[in-house]
């Protein structure tokens, strides 16, 4: 197993198979010590968070993938805290996604002129760079055609998918009483073939419940009852 990247939240390893192993940490985005799933640096360790990340993420992908919607996920040890996963090309430097259910987060920072916290966005779906430098600048479609990131077919594929995705995983918490505000997710090339890949996750999502937010820990602990 060779060590490939450390990332903020996971640690990256290639299997002999071809596959990866993504080892979850106990760190989440934040700043100050609190926790903000669009923030570009670690903000606080969370004891138990990699582990719980893990089983909500294994969960919410065997869902996906019993509604036929293609992911990298192939196994979760959940003992040993890893995902194993199925290679994936990312676009450009990296690209997230974020489907907008509500106005809150760095959105409502922008456009705070224009529009209210918490009103409805009928999952508007944002593309950002991966850039920490840059905070993550959004881009449009035309720029990211012109830059040679993605072409025009992949960017209304890859929007189509994220309101799918997003739609079942706002489904699914409105079980629990949850509702999902905002969403980022990760799409990558596999055989040619674009799929959701990264993780889904209390980390990576702003999740409200009786008006307050819901942390990463309590979601875990929410959906799979302990």
């Amino acid at each position: 197993m060779k060590h490939i990247y450390e990332g903020k939240t996971k640690s990256v390893f290639e299997l002999e198979n071809g596959n990866y192993l993504l080892k979850f940490k106990d760190d989440v985005t934040g700043a100050d010590g609190v926790f903000d799933p669009g923030a570009n640096t670690v903000g606080l360790s969370i004891e138990g968070i990699g582990k719980g990340g893990l089983r909500l993420a294994s969960y919410f992908f065997e869902m996906l993938q019993n509604k036929g919607i293609k992911t990298h996920y192939v196994k979760s040890d959940i003992e040993n805290d890893t995902m194993e996963v199925l290679p994936a090309t990312v676009f450009g430097k990296g690209l997230e996604v974020v489907c907008r259910f509500r106005a809150v987060g760095s959105f409502l920072r922008r456009y705070g002129a224009y529009v209210a916290e918490g009103q409805e966005l009928d999952a508007f779906v944002e593309f950002t760079l991966k850039d920490d430098a840059r905070e993550d600048p959004p881009i449009t479609k035309d720029a990211l055609a012109i830059l040679g990131i993605l072409s025009g077919d992949e960017y209304e594929s890859i929007k189509l998918q994220t309101q799918n995705i997003c739609a079942m995983v706002k489904d699914e918490l409105d079980k629990f009483g949850c509702e999902l505000y905002d969403i980022k997710l990760e799409f990558g090339k596999n055989n040619g073939q674009v799929i959701l890949i990264d993780e889904i996750t209390g980390g990576n999502m702003r999740v409200y419940k009786d008006g307050r937010t819901v942390e990463p820990l309590e979601l875990v602990r929410i959906i799979l009852g302990d």
